[in-house]
């Protein structure tokens, strides 16, 4: 029982942070506009080599419709119209990946369960709350640790190595328009790569590409794989997303079977809330919010994360 009156409940039982400790709060205490104002990076090396992977199978998908199909179609319109729209949906994908990875997706200040914190809270007596035992910071409600980037999220629906960042509160947006997009270029693709096929088998394969036949028989197909394997994980990952967002449990909730304490936002309320407003076409768009930020790398002391 704290001084206080109110309740700490601790899996560990740490104590409660006080002045003398040694501990970085400058970096670690930051208030919210400024950690706004900053870019999120998690150092991790997996996550890192799957973000890195995720680009270059884009770049490879863009480069085979692009070079091995569009070009060397003698259909200008047709070359033009889809080059503009793959090429449009590739721009948006790879930006609201941008977006997902960089951004911060709803961590609770490290170090803030001080004795003075716990004080300017102004808690009723007998009120419980949580201090999480590895970041030593007070939980707010649904907020959730994560191991790989060692911070509690606010509403932690999972971490993705593909986006080499947690998806929380402050990012779902951009990560459910990362797998829209990704699942509508994949359609596309396979949609070209068939009428590809089509032609060059009409054509016995001479004037179809300007690849022999065999590389592009090769080019199509891992694309195609591609494609197929794509669109099959981002179409579940963007239905199990609106289904979390309409019904207001996110997947940890769901896996743990946790009851809900907090007041549901269903379906049109949950969906304004994460993407902002009524419905309308800023809702399609991951560059809402974004502002240009000079960039200087600080490495945060005992944390995967990058403050830029």
């Amino acid at each position: 029982m704290q001084p206080s009156g109110h309740r700490l409940r601790d899996i560990e039982h740490h104590p409660l942070l006080t002045e003398n400790d040694n501990y970085d709060s400058a970096s670690s205490s930051s208030s919210e506009p400024e950690a706004a104002d900053k870019v999120w990076f998690i150092r991790d090396g997996c996550g890192m080599v799957c973000a890195i992977m995720t680009w270059l199978l884009v770049v490879y998908a863009d480069f085979v419709v692009t070079f091995v199909m569009l070009l060397p179609s003698k259909d200008f319109w047709y070359s033009v119209a889809n080059g503009v729209v793959f090429n449009c949906l590739l721009v948006l994908a790879l930006s609201s990946h941008l977006r997902t990875m960089l951004t911060d997706p709803g961590a609770v200040p490290k170090g803030n369960a001080t004795k003075e914190y716990m004080e300017s809270l102004q808690l009723k007596p007998g009120e419980v709350i949580y201090k999480c035992p590895k970041c030593c910071c007070i939980k707010p409600e649904r907020a959730h640790h994560c191991s790989i980037c060692k911070r509690c999220i606010r509403k932690m629906d999972h971490h993705c190595p593909w986006v080499n960042n947690c998806v929380g509160e402050k990012n779902q947006r951009f990560f459910v328009l990362f797998t829209m997009y990704i699942a509508l270029s994949s359609v596309h693709a396979l949609v070209l790569c068939g009428l590809q096929f089509i032609s060059c088998v009409r054509g016995q394969w001479t004037e179809c590409s300007d690849f022999s036949p065999p590389v592009t028989v090769i080019l199509l197909v891992f694309l195609c794989l591609e494609g197929l394997l794509f669109f099959t994980f981002t179409a579940v990952m963007f239905g199990s997303q609106i289904h979390s967002i309409c019904s207001d449990e996110t997947e940890i909730e769901r896996l743990k079977s946790e009851k809900p304490t907090w007041e549901r936002r269903l379906r049109w309320e949950g969906m304004k809330s994460v993407f902002g407003g009524p419905p309308s076409l800023l809702w399609m768009n991951p560059f809402v919010g974004f502002r240009f930020q000079r960039l200087q790398a600080r490495p945060r002391k005992g944390s995967p994360e990058f403050s830029v």
